[in-house]
């Protein structure tokens, strides 16, 4: 919880008014909150007291908070509602990125936008001036001419930081999104008159239709197959949001006809692996991934990257793998099991592979360094270490498994740990 000034309630103030209003913007900023909540925080709240702020917060997060993920927008919306002094000008900074003030103090945390969005429902941009000795009333004017488009903005905004209307907007541009592969060369070959390779078996058995005699040599050409993908994402309760959006994409992938890959197929893994590739067989997004959270029983849990590793590599390594297969692993690496050594089953996954790309959000960070045991342990065994945080990181996916060579931030940070 961050640091402000004192919490002062008046003794006539309106507790279950504010309570309720408060309830209206975190259920407008996405936490599950109805009127059951509400009243239980108010009776919280009335047998607490307010000799505490810290109590104030907790009491409040206890009654409206039930999972992981809704602890950072719970957060953000406290502070902008109940204790920052500044908060409307705050919000509007965050709300329109045009006018220049409070935003330019420091950029926007995660899950503050959705926040800001939720506290301002229904507020227009025409705002009173909050000074006296000024006009009544000053109309904020905003020129949007000369600004970058709305998804041109999105494209390079980290999935964290969207607001509601903002991620809507990125996950129609993920469905655009399409992921180009090379096609792999086979030693089998196949008759083309503009072959290079010599046929002379089928040159011999033409001759022998003619009487021996041969007219022309037989050549063949190299059959050209696409490659499998074999998507391994993340869906611990760091990841949450991020994965959300790579599902999104795997759909999309994984229902664009002609796209190069031969078959997608894609599991989850947070505490057990689990395989939802038929589900993103289902033409409409929301009913895939709808069923995908339903097969999955570990969403936003613990993370053990090494146990499912394991499992994928025992039970679907040999069925999937065996045609040269391109692997995305999406996580963090921020591994937690002990039992499993996460650097052995990652080689086995990379000798199992032809290219094993991973993609870790944490890259968003310019002074991310692999301290933590599981990225240490994963990094050598790569063939790739990208970013992930945004529509612009997964448009450049293209590009990295269709060159042989790059190995994104791979070879900069094993410079790091001495690699």
């Amino acid at each position: 919880m961050s640091e402000s000034a004192a919490l002062d309630i008046p003794e006539d103030g309106k507790l279950a008014a504010n309570i309720t209003h408060f309830a209206r913007a975190l259920r407008k900023a996405g936490l599950k909150v109805g009127p059951g909540r509400v009243v239980e925080a108010v009776r919280a709240v009335e047998a607490a007291g307010f000799t505490e702020r810290r109590d104030f917060f907790w009491v409040l997060h206890a009654c409206f908070v039930s999972r992981p993920e809704e602890r950072a927008v719970f957060a953000q919306v406290f502070r902008l509602y109940w204790r920052d002094p500044r908060y409307l000008e705050h919000m509007m900074s965050l709300m329109l990125p045009a006018i220049r003030g409070v935003q330019e103090e420091r950029p926007a945390a995660a899950a503050e936008k959705r926040a800001a969005e939720a506290l301002l429902d229904g507020i227009t941009r025409d705002l009173p001036e909050m000074g006296e000795g000024e006009d009544d009333e000053v109309r904020i004017e905003i020129d949007a001419s000369q600004t970058a488009s709305e998804e041109e903005r999105l494209r390079s905004l980290d999935f964290e930081l969207m607001s509601v209307a903002e991620t809507a907007v990125a996950k129609r541009m993920i469905r655009r999104l399409s992921l180009p592969v090379r096609p792999l060369v086979s030693r089998r070959t196949m008759a083309d008159p503009r072959g290079r390779i010599a046929d002379w078996r089928g040159t011999m058995r033409v001759a022998m239709r003619r009487g021996g005699e041969v007219a022309a040599l037989q050549v063949r050409k190299r059959r050209r197959r696409w490659p499998n993908l074999v998507v391994l994402c993340d869906i611990s309760g760091s990841m949450s949001q991020y994965s959300r959006m790579v599902l999104h994409f795997l759909h999309a992938v994984a229902n664009r006809k002609g796209a190069g890959w031969a078959k997608v197929h894609a599991f989850t893994f947070g505490t057990r692996l689990t395989n939802i590739t038929r589900h993103l067989a289902t033409r409409d997004v929301d009913a895939a991934l709808a069923a995908a959270g339903a097969e999955a029983q570990d969403w936003e849990g613990g993370t053990r990257i090494g146990a499912c590793l394991h499992a994928f590599n025992r039970d679907w390594s040999r069925r999937m793998m065996g045609q040269g297969a391109v692997v995305l692993l999406i996580t963090d690496g921020l591994d937690r099991d002990l039992q499993h050594d996460l650097g052995r089953e990652m080689e086995r996954l990379q000798l199992s592979s032809r290219r094993l790309v991973w993609i870790n959000p944490l890259l968003r960070w310019d002074g991310f360094v692999p301290k933590a045991r599981g990225i240490a342990a994963m990094l050598p065994h790569v063939d790739c270490f990208r970013a992930g945080h945004s529509i612009a990181t997964l448009e450049a996916l293209g590009e990295a498994l269709s060159t042989a060579h790059g190995d994104g931030e791979k070879a900069r940070l094993m410079r790091l740990i001495g690699g």
